[in-house]
């Protein structure tokens, strides 16, 4: 099995330059950092990208994907996005499945969704790269069925999604929808947040990510990259012992 990779989405630190996140995860021991794109590699400005890019490869890190905000909207322009992203030499782009809840979408607004990340896809597979898509509330891929749905559509390879784990959800349903769709997941956004949206320590909700990877492990093609993202009080002190409890969570799975 190829290992999952231990690494960062940079929007955990958004006050925060990119040299000195890029110091964090490495002193961390992560692998590789998610860059964002609302501020820290912005679309649309390759120089800037390649700045990063470079100063990530020289502290020994990878860079796991372009974390953009393309929304799928009719007429929004994709290719500052692809830009940035080959810049950074990433081939993966995260985006999101329009800006409604599948069951909030009429049938218009939802094929229009549906066409306009068909025609994404195409034009990221055409510069060899791939995209995908956040989990996430407010947008047609809010629960597994409805991300299913989306990827059955759009119907290209170049297209897979992210996990994390649904605000308010208990482990066992958080877990099933995990199972639901972990063949076409590609990377998984981590944290603990518990009841709703407070946020906690990763080990407090150990148990939850223990049995994730281990589903993960289990997979013909496991995500590449496991994402720490946001920790309590954004405080960059407890970026180590976090990326420490991500890493065992790992390597736990990794040995059963």
């Amino acid at each position: 099995m190829t290992a999952i990779r231990a690494g960062l989405c940079s929007v955990t630190f958004r006050a925060l330059s990119p040299e000195r996140i890029i110091d964090l995860a490495a002193d961390a021991g992560l692998e590789a950092i998610e860059w964002g794109g609302d501020g820290h590699v912005r679309p649309g400005e390759p120089v800037r990208a390649e700045q990063v890019a470079k100063a990530t490869a020289d502290a020994g890190l990878f860079v796991a994907s372009y974390g953009s905000y393309f929304r799928a909207r009719a007429g929004e322009d994709l290719t500052p996005v692809l830009d940035s992203a080959e810049a950074l030499g990433t081939d993966r782009v995260r985006i999101w499945a329009g800006t409604l809840g599948s069951s909030e979408a009429t049938p218009d607004e939802r094929a229009a969704t549906i066409e306009r990340l068909r025609s994404a896809a195409s034009e990221a597979q055409q510069r060899g790269m791939g995209l995908a898509l956040e989990f996430h509330s407010g947008t047609l891929a809010d629960n597994a069925s409805a991300t299913s749905s989306v990827l059955s559509e759009v119907d290209s390879t170049a297209l897979t999604t992210y996990w994390q784990p649904t605000v308010g959800a208990a482990d066992d349903i958080a877990l099933a929808e995990y199972e639901a769709i972990a063949p076409d997941v590609s990377a998984l956004h981590v944290f603990s947040w518990w009841p709703e949206a407070q946020r906690l320590r990763l080990h407090e909700r150990g148990e939850l990510w223990r049995r994730v990877f281990a589903a993960a492990a289990a997979s013909a093609d496991p995500p590449r990259d496991a994402l720490l993202e946001f920790v309590p009080n954004d405080d960059p002190a407890l970026l180590a012992p976090e990326a420490a409890t991500l890493r065992d969570c790992i390597r736990s799975s990794a040995a059963r």
